[in-house]
């Protein structure tokens, strides 16, 4: 049974004041309902990994939904539904060949079109950078700026790339991969789950963090909490917590980390000369620990014109908000 004939719609006489939007993750996704002044009234999430096939997926998915679409008077009072995710193609309504998705990274997934004819209402999906860059730009620290560039670091590395106010998109709907410029060229590159090496996603991701931990426990004696963890169980956060007390090593990585995004903002800059960068995602929560290595390293390695111009900022939408309401932007166009 899907989510039209289980939630009973209920008439408010507004004409479908709602979208949905799907913040999906590497690992989390999120669903929220958005309304037209952009306020997030109710969401739902489920494990993104958890699913062998994206037929499971989306099943579970439209589960997920039934409860906070049945919040706001039920589908009828759904106008459309936008997607932002992994290697999200914007004019086809695809994700392809996703390397953080399971159940993704083998082919091209249809996924708007499948959400489409459980929910009946309109679907269009974009690579979920892109849709938290538009939610950045509507709602948060980017509002007003028609030149930026929005950094994602979670399980993956993202990017979206505004100029003069629009959102960058290239001939495919592809543009804009900068988590997959190659940082370090050669046999000493980081494999990427992409297939290739040296990626800036292999290194500054959240999951490249905890990557970097066990290659500074491996190399070294030197003493640091994380050694009373089991290597292959050490995340980000842990590796916040210990640089947080003071542990050197974890500090040592954040310097590391921040130091190749600061290079590689370098030379983001020289591309489109953005107002600001805007770092979005669970590894920002190291705040100083992440920005200022960050900051020193892009200074140090821009082109003179470009050293002092753009700002550095993190979102100021809390955990997926930006990401949610990008998607259900989407939404409102459809």
């Amino acid at each position: 049974m899907d989510v039209v004939e289980d939630l009973k719609p209920v008439v408010t006489g507004l004409e479908k004041p709602f979208v949905i939007g799907l913040d999906l993750g590497g690992t989390n996704s999120v669903f929220g309902i958005v309304d037209q002044r952009g306020q997030v009234l109710a969401t739902n999430s489920i494990k993104t990994q958890n699913y062998k096939t994206v037929d499971d997926f989306v099943d579970a998915g439209v589960e997920a939904l039934k409860p906070i679409v049945a919040k706001v008077g039920g589908i009828s009072q759904i106008r459309a539904m936008g997607i932002g995710a992994p290697n999200g193609n914007f004019y086809r309504g695809t994700i392809e060949f996703a390397p953080n998705l399971a159940w993704g990274h083998d082919g091209v997934v249809p996924l708007a079109d499948m959400f489409s004819k459980k929910l009946n209402i309109p679907v269009g999906l974009t690579n979920d950078a892109n849709a938290a860059a538009v939610g950045e730009m509507q709602y948060g620290v980017a509002r007003g700026m028609k030149d930026f560039i929005m950094i994602t670091l979670g399980t993956g590395v993202g990017s979206g790339i505004v100029i003069n106010g629009q959102m960058v998109y290239g001939s495919d709907g592809f543009a804009g991969e900068l988590g997959h410029v190659t940082m370090v060229r050669g046999k000493d590159g980081r494999s990427c789950g992409c297939g290739r090496t040296g990626c800036l996603e292999a290194y500054c991701s959240a999951t490249g963090v905890a990557r970097s931990a066990r290659e500074f426990l491996k190399e070294s004696d030197e003493p640091s909490l994380l050694r009373d963890m089991k290597p292959e169980k050490i995340t980000s956060l842990d590796v916040s917590i210990a640089a947080g007390r003071g542990d050197k090593l974890a500090k040592r990585v954040y310097e590391f980390t921040g130091e190749m995004l600061g290079k590689a903002c370098a030379d983001f800059a020289a591309f489109s000369s953005p107002e600001a960068f805007i770092f979005f995602g669970g590894l920002t929560k190291a705040g100083d620990l992440l920005m200022e290595p960050i900051i020193r390293s892009y200074k140090e390695n821009a082109l003179e014109i470009f050293k002092d111009k753009p700002k550095f900022l993190v979102s100021s939408l809390d955990d997926a908000a930006a990401a949610v309401l990008g998607a259900s932007a989407i939404g409102w166009e459809l």
